[in-house]
């Protein structure tokens, strides 16, 4: 069982927010016009994805969250037959985003200390290499970030988390100390050791990540052991893929962790 901080514990989150539609209906016929499924309509389901669902996961965890994130929307609509669970298609809506603004990063450390920095990049203008550097150089405490970016570097502080596929497409590696490569079923892998995960029924693996981050750094924070915080968030990665789309840790699968 997960042990209780003896205090709250503060995280500031950096990351690009979407909406996650989901578009459910029943599939009958094929169209007479193509050869493509026809869709009856029959609900629409929003989420908040990406580090929105790391905040989600944080806060189920006891965190207190303080979240800088794009104004800018992005949305990921998914179009399912319910009769299946099959996805048919996605639709990903995205303006251009604006940069990271400084003054806001500046106010965020001014008003509260932070246990934790934890940053969710999903590399899509929001965050340069150079902010993710900033961050640690200049915050004292552990960095956790979760990065599509393929120029990774290596601070004593900084905790990168990123799946097989982002680790192939690397350019620069960081040392191995700092970097964390999760690996679907076969769990995860940190210098050379492999963290199995419980054997689950996956549902969905959208979302996995962003728990798996926010498990990871909660667990840091709490034991101060990267090997426990690790085979805590396989754990807790495993609870998400049992659920379909963006899934939120709640008390009892916190408890049972």
């Amino acid at each position: 069982m997960i042990m209780q901080p003896q205090k709250q514990l503060k995280v500031l989150l950096i990351g690009e927010t979407c909406d996650d539609e989901y578009v459910y209906g029943d599939v009958e016929r094929i169209s007479p016009e193509a050869p493509v499924p026809v869709l009856k309509y029959d609900r629409t389901e929003t989420r908040k994805g990406m580090s929105a669902n790391v905040k989600a996961n944080l806060e189920s965890f006891g965190v207190l969250v303080n979240h800088i994130t794009n104004k800018k929307p992005i949305v990921k609509r998914r179009v399912v037959d319910r009769g299946s669970n099959q996805q048919l298609i996605r639709i990903d809506e995205e303006s251009e985003i604006d940069p990271l603004r400084v003054s806001e990063v500046k106010s965020a450390f001014i008003h509260m200390q932070y246990d934790a920095v934890v940053i969710s990049d999903y590399d899509k203008g929001y965050l340069t290499k150079n902010d993710l550097e900033v961050f640690c150089q200049n915050f004292p405490g552990p960095v956790f970030i979760d990065t599509k970016k393929t120029e990774l570097f290596s601070y004593p502080n900084v905790f990168f988390k990123i799946n097989l596929r982002e680790y192939n497409n690397l350019t620069v590696a960081p040392n191995p100390e700092n970097l964390i490569v999760t690996m679907g079923e076969q769990g995860a892998k940190y210098m050379d050791n492999i963290y199995a995960p419980e054997r689950v029924n996956v549902f969905d693996v959208v979302g996995a990540g962003d728990t798996f981050l926010a498990a990871l750094a909660y667990a840091f924070l709490t034991y101060n052991d990267i090997a426990v915080a690790i085979s805590i968030a396989n754990k807790a990665s495993a609870v998400a893929v049992q659920h379909y789309g963006c899934y939120t840790l709640k008390q009892e699968d916190v408890s049972g962790l």
